[in-house]
């Protein structure tokens, strides 16, 4: 059955919840130093602000795609839109850290009931199969592109407003999506679902939360014992959470999707695809900032055309793959984004920035098709009822991966870092030790020192950090290739696969 005009107006609803989501991940971090000074919180309180919303969203992905299944996702997604613009408003109006780190949670547990709810109602919405890869490619468009415009926008509002406006962007779009919802979103739910199991949620919970919080201590200050354990613990409640999923008649988390072999290879690929570019940007981002020399603004100004290559990928996917088998666009796009990435190794130095800015462009428009058909193939590879359950596992993997990314190639350029530089004789030992910990201490060392020195420190301090980013982007192109070429393996003449359940019948109103 194909989508009329309702569903397509429906799907510019849906759009612009996923653009703000994805935008308001991004966009804080300019309005940081603003807020720094207004609120003054404390370091650790600084970075709970920065991290707790990521925390809730890759916390309660999973739960709020179950939830949405069992309660309806149309309603879920208005819950989630209301209590989205509710705590945009005590962000945008925080007296104090803990206000807003709290303001910033609700932000994140309201943010997790967006993402899955948007892309299973897509599911629903458009069943012809050329429709739906289309209907997606512009999600994933909207998705994309508002990380990476979020810096712009960001940069012109804290040139006129206060810290707070970043914040209150989401206002109008959440009342218009209460508005509209109703008239142009039909409501999907699994009337066979049992209750919603809590011990699952919370254990859940409790082995996600601690595994990205120790990837994220593990990116910002190496390895140590406290984010291993940590993380040894979300393991070891992660293990118990499968046991009892396994036992559960009605599981929270069905482990059978994992059976299914376009699902768990899609997934992967989405893993590994977020791990790459999550941990590439991180490196690019402070390159362009911290070698190049660029504000905040300037940098995402110079990340614009990436954004438009990503949505180049992302819309032409959709038609490429019906000319050609899916699985052979994904590959070749995850090719042509390794050979993007192999264009960052010929940045030198500050005057690297074209390199950069072209690479990430290949790169973008590479990973387009793999956000794309990914995602289609996911949703599709399950029954109907059970779209939101898989739109959340895709969402977690690619949450995981981004933190993944960060932590696994943001300590591989560390390491990079410090066996490259080499501070000048006459810079005092303490200094020194700044400078030779990473690219931000060095560029903390050059301020208290003089003139020629600082000029000296910086150069080396570049060129560590460069030498960095090309050893993560041969890393990162190596690991694309090599899943392009598995992906094709994998995904070819895929069989008819099915989860074994009976039919239920869904509630459509």
């Amino acid at each position: 059955m194909r989508a009329g005009r309702r569903e397509w107006w429906g799907l510019a609803v849906l759009a612009l919840p996923t653009l703000l989501l994805s935008l308001d991940m991004s966009v804080l971090h300019l309005a940081v130093p603003h807020l720094a000074a207004d609120l003054r919180p404390s370091g650790t309180e600084l970075l709970w602000i920065i991290d707790i919303y990521g925390f809730m969203i890759a916390g309660f992905l999973v739960t709020m795609g179950t939830l949405g299944d069992r309660l309806g996702r149309r309603k879920l997604l208005m819950i989630g839109g209301a209590a989205f613009g509710l705590a945009s408003i005590a962000a945008a109006w925080a007296s104090s850290p803990e206000m807003l780190i709290a303001a910033r949670a609700v932000l994140g547990i309201a943010g997790a009931t967006l993402m899955p709810s948007t892309l299973a109602l897509i599911s629903n919405m458009f069943q012809d199969a050329k429709q739906r890869g289309t209907a997606i490619a512009v999600w994933m468009s909207c998705f994309m592109g508002g990380m990476v415009i979020g810096p712009v926008v960001g940069g012109v509002l804290l040139e006129h407003f206060q810290w707070g406006s970043v914040f209150l962007m989401a206002v109008p779009v959440m009342v218009l999506l209460l508005a509209v919802a109703p008239k142009l979103l039909p409501e999907y739910r699994d009337t066979t679902a049992g209750r919603l199991d809590l011990a699952s949620v919370v254990l859940s919970l409790g082995a996600i939360l601690p595994f990205v919080y120790a990837l994220k201590e593990i990116a910002k200050a190496g390895v140590s014992v406290v984010p291993l354990v940590v993380l040894a613990v979300g393991v070891a409640v992660g293990v118990v959470f499968v046991r009892r999923q396994r036992a559960l008649a009605d599981p929270m988390l069905d482990l059978g999707l994992f059976r299914v072999r376009a699902f768990s290879a899609a997934a992967s690929i989405v893993l590994v695809g977020a791990l790459t570019m999550g941990g590439v940007f991180l490196l690019v981002s402070q390159y362009l900032q911290m070698v190049a020399g660029l504000s905040a603004a300037e940098a995402g100004l110079w990340l614009v055309p990436q954004a438009g290559a990503v949505v180049v990928g992302s819309m032409i996917a959709p038609r490429l793959a019906r000319r050609w088998r899916p699985e052979f666009v994904l590959g070749f796009g995850m090719l042509i984004a390794a050979g993007g990435m192999v264009l960052f190794t010929q940045a030198d130095g500050p005057g690297g920035v074209a390199f950069v800015v072209v690479g990430m462009s290949i790169a973008g428009f590479g990973m387009g098709p793999q956000g794309v058909l990914c995602t289609e193939m996911v949703v599709s590879s399950v029954p109907p009822q059970r779209a939101g359950a898989a739109s959340a596992m895709s969402e977690t993997s690619a949450e995981f991966g981004i933190a993944m990314g960060i932590a696994v190639f943001g300590s591989i350029g560390t390491a990079v870092y410090r066996d490259q530089i080499s501070v000048p004789a006459g810079v005092p030992a303490e200094t020194a030790a700044l400078a030779t910990d990473s690219m931000a201490g060095a560029l903390q060392a050059a301020s208290a020192l003089p003139a020629p020195l600082a000029e000296e420190v910086l150069a080396t301090a570049g060129n560590a950090f460069t030498a960095g980013l090309h050893t993560v982007a041969w890393i990162g192109a190596a690991l694309v290739v090599v899943f392009a070429v598995a992906g094709m393996i994998a995904l070819r003449k895929p069989r008819r696969e099915s989860v074994a359940e009976p039919v239920s019948v869904l509630q459509n109103s």
